[in-house]
C-alpha cells in the first residue's frame, strides 16, 4: 500500500516529487500551504534585497562640494565592531584616468573604538602609497579623520596614533584628504 502511494506521489509532479523528498531524507513534513506561503516570502525578500533605493534629496541641509573625478586619489575606510576580536580597514587607489591601480584590505586586533580603525586605515594606505605610488590625496567617509589631521592637538587621545601619521606627513608635501560621502 505505502509503494503504490508512494508511486502515485511520484508519478504527480515535482512538487509532489520535493515533498516526498523532504519528508523521506530530512525528516521535513510541513503544511503545503506553510510552504508556498514560505516560498512566496522568500522570493519578496529576494525583491526586496534587489531593489535599487531610490536617493531622497532633503531640503534646508548644507550642501558639502562633492568630489568630481576620483583621479589621482587613495579612498581609505575602517570596520569596527564592538562585539569582534578583529577590526579591519581598506583602500584603493585610482589613477588620474579614475582607474583603479591598487588596493588593499587587512584584518587586525580590534581597536579601541572605530575612529582608531579609521586611523590605522590612514596610516597603512599612506605607507602603501609610499611605497608603490606618488599619490597624495587620500579620501575618507569619516570627518572626524579630516578634522584629527588638520589639527591632532585636539585630540590628545590619539596622541600616539596621530605621531605615527605626522611621521608619515613629512613623506608628502602636498598631502591632502578630503571628505567622500
Amino acid at each position: 500500500m505505502l509503494f503504490s502511494s508512494v508511486r502515485q506521489l511520484y508519478k504527480s509532479g515535482p512538487y509532489h516529487q520535493l515533498r516526498l523528498a523532504q519528508v523521506y531524507f530530512q525528516g521535513i513534513d510541513r503544511d503545503p500551504l506553510e510552504l508556498v506561503r514560505h516560498a512566496e516570502s522568500e522570493c519578496q525578500a529576494w525583491f526586496n534585497a534587489n531593489e535599487v533605493a531610490r536617493t531622497v534629496v532633503q531640503e534646508g541641509l548644507p550642501e558639502e562640494p562633492q568630489v568630481i573625478s576620483l583621479g589621482n586619489i587613495c579612498l581609505i575606510d575602517g570596520s569596527w565592531t564592538a562585539s569582534t576580536q578583529y577590526s579591519g580597514c581598506g583602500w584603493v587607489w585610482f589613477d588620474s584616468g579614475g582607474n583603479i591601480q591598487l588596493l588593499g584590505t587587512r584584518n587586525f586586533d580590534r581597536r579601541e573604538s572605530a575612529l582608531h580603525s579609521e586611523v590605522e586605515a590612514l596610516r597603512w594606505a599612506m605607507e602603501n602609497m609610499l611605497q608603490h605610488s606618488t599619490c597624495q590625496n587620500f579620501g575618507t567617509d569619516c570627518k572626524e579623520l579630516i578634522a584629527m589631521i588638520k589639527d591632532p592637538h585636539a585630540w590628545p587621545s590619539f596622541a600616539t596614533e596621530l605621531e605615527r601619521i605626522e611621521t608619515l606627513l613629512i613623506c608628502f608635501p602636498d598631502f591632502d584628504i578630503i571628505h567622500v560621502p
